[in-house]
């Protein structure tokens, strides 16, 4: 395929003048094509596409139906059948009336191109670089931050199911690939065992028969990998690989040389963990009473004032990923587009004290909210936590609330991760003695009262926020983030973002930046329309009790 550079065509006046018939009212796609002109140039993909071959469609145009298709949440074969019939989508896409449209192929394509280049970001970035132009974004405003769970497009299986289709899988591809070779190695109890989808097939009840089903199949496997070994092209495939990695994480090497079962106990962490042969980037979490097996999407947008809320950043992740590990991931990408907040909202997953000495030294952003929940029991019961305890950092003490001072001071890494970490240590004689001691001591074998704190700059930082969400200010001001649930609420009602339509992290990926760019779409036109912003639903029964 090869890209002919074309500027982009006005809107045929034949389409003009049915679309004003058609739409007196006004129309969502006609708002958009009338305010914003042209979002995408075929520049923007050019490198995309090779410079010889038959032509393609113009990129500009698949671009923006893959925005307006997941403003309407269509699927390829919709959206292609939306463009030849509809006159509003061809008003957004200068097409004339009679316009055939092309393949929901082609929508494919383009999308396996977007991933292929590294290009899936630039749906998003186009868009924001005409807000900005617009006036409508601001760096050094306001933006919050949060998250949700997505379920990837697979089938959730037991380690039974899974074990089985996964070697159901790679004899698919090798029988694709290398029929010849399969049909001299395979035997009859593999056509028994594999013709059908794990689900369809009639696994045995009982616990000692479901091990012999599982030690059948994992010999089953390993014979599999001893004939590969010969053969180094079929070795390197995709699925062969994921065998290897599932067998290695479900079955061990008894002494005699046999293949055992791995009780659940033993079995590596999730984080490595693959739950299905067809998405092996997809994990299995839990959060709270939440479980999902598929990724996770970090969504951030502004939140200023007399202007649209607008999505500015989107990160996926695989689910078992924390919160606090994308914080400086997000600002960096807010930094990349050069749309850095001055204040940025989150929740207690994604704060430490780390993050708000760097955030603020590193990129001068005020990290607000809450941080995490203080475990020890003196916090619990009322006693006398850290926060109680005045820090002298040139001296090198600390003074409790009885006015004693510490005799123990010393800094050092700690392992295994080197953290830098300070231990404050107080007398045993004034612990002993102390009236107080209940509230602040618990060992009966007369041990002190010891501190375990962080350098002070961290420590420092910690102790400001603590205090500032406390405070009746910073909690009104911390009210500010829940707006970001709408955000998230509005993704998963228009565009269904807690499902994975496509497998893989980078084509999950693909799906939320357009679904981010869809709901930015939606947002301007009703920012021009002057819609007010919708307020949280409250029932008629529960505005009556309260």
């Amino acid at each position: 395929m090869s890209l002919p550079v074309h500027p982009v065509e006005p809107v045929p006046e034949p389409t003009v003048r049915i679309a004003r018939a058609a739409f007196r009212k006004g129309n969502l796609y006609l708002r958009m094509r009338d305010e914003l002109g042209v979002l995408f140039n075929d520049t923007d993909f050019a490198r995309l596409y090779p410079q010889r071959g038959r032509p393609v469609v113009s990129p500009w145009r698949l671009a923006l139906v893959t925005v307006m298709q997941f403003v309407e949440n269509l699927s390829d074969r919709q959206a292609a059948d939306a463009v030849r019939a509809r006159i509003d989508w061809k008003y957004a896409l200068s097409l004339e009336l009679d316009d055939p449209g092309f393949d929901a192929s082609v929508l494919c394509e383009f999308r396996a191109r977007l991933v292929a280049g590294g290009a899936e970001e630039r749906l998003l970035d186009k868009l924001l670089e005409h807000f900005r132009d617009k006036q409508w974004l601001k760096a050094r405003g306001r933006q919050r931050t949060d998250s949700t769970h997505v379920l990837a497009a697979i089938r959730t299986m037991n380690r039974l199911e899974l074990v089985t289709e996964t070697m159901r899988a790679a004899l698919n591809e090798l029988a694709t690939l290398a029929p010849q070779w399969l049909g001299n190695v395979a035997s009859e109890p593999w056509r028994r065992r594999y013709s059908q989808r794990a689900e369809q097939t009639r696994l045995p009840h009982g616990e000692k028969a479901r091990q012999e089903y599982a030690r059948l199949v994992g010999e089953d496997g390993r014979l599999l990998l001893n004939l590969l070994e010969e053969h180094p092209h079929l070795q390197a495939l995709a699925s062969v690989q994921t065998l290897q990695q599932v067998w290695e994480r479900h079955f061990a090497r008894s002494e005699t040389g046999g293949l055992l079962w791995r009780p659940d106990a033993e079995l590596a962490r999730a984080a490595t963990a693959i739950e299905s042969p067809y998405d092996t980037e997809a994990r299995h979490s839990n959060k709270h009473d939440l479980s999902w097996t598929g990724y996770k999407v970090h969504l951030t947008e502004t939140c200023d004032p007399e202007l649209p809320r607008l999505v500015t950043h989107v990160q996926t992740t695989v689910a078992t990923t924390q919160d606090v590990s994308c914080t400086a991931a997000i600002q960096q990408g807010l930094a990349d587009k050069d749309l850095l907040p001055a204040r940025h909202l989150v929740d207690a997953g994604y704060v430490d004290a780390d993050l708000l000495v760097s955030s603020q030294q590193q990129r001068q952003i005020e990290l607000f909210g809450p941080t995490r929940f203080n475990p020890s029991w003196q916090a619990r019961e009322g006693g006398y936590d850290q926060a109680q305890f005045t820090l002298d950092w040139k001296k090198r003490q600390a003074t409790c609330p009885e006015g004693k001072v510490s005799t123990y001071w010393r800094e050092y890494n700690q392992k295994p991760d080197n953290r830098p970490i300070v231990t404050a240590r107080f007398s045993p004689h004034d612990c002993l003695t102390c009236p107080a001691r209940a509230k602040c001591v618990r060992s009966e074998a007369g041990r002190p009262r010891a501190l375990l704190l962080r350098p002070q700059a961290q420590q420092e930082a910690l102790q400001q926020s603590r205090h500032q969400m406390s405070s009746p200010a910073g909690r009104q001001e911390y009210r500010k983030r829940a707006g970001i649930e709408g955000t998230l609420s509005q993704g998963v009602r228009r565009s269904d973002l807690r499902h994975a339509r496509y497998r893989g992290l980078a084509k999950t990926h693909l799906q939320h930046v357009a679904t981010a760019a869809a709901l930015n779409i939606v947002r301007v036109v009703n920012h021009l329309d002057k819609k007010p912003l919708a307020h949280t639903r409250v029932s008629r029964f529960a505005r009556l009790t309260a």
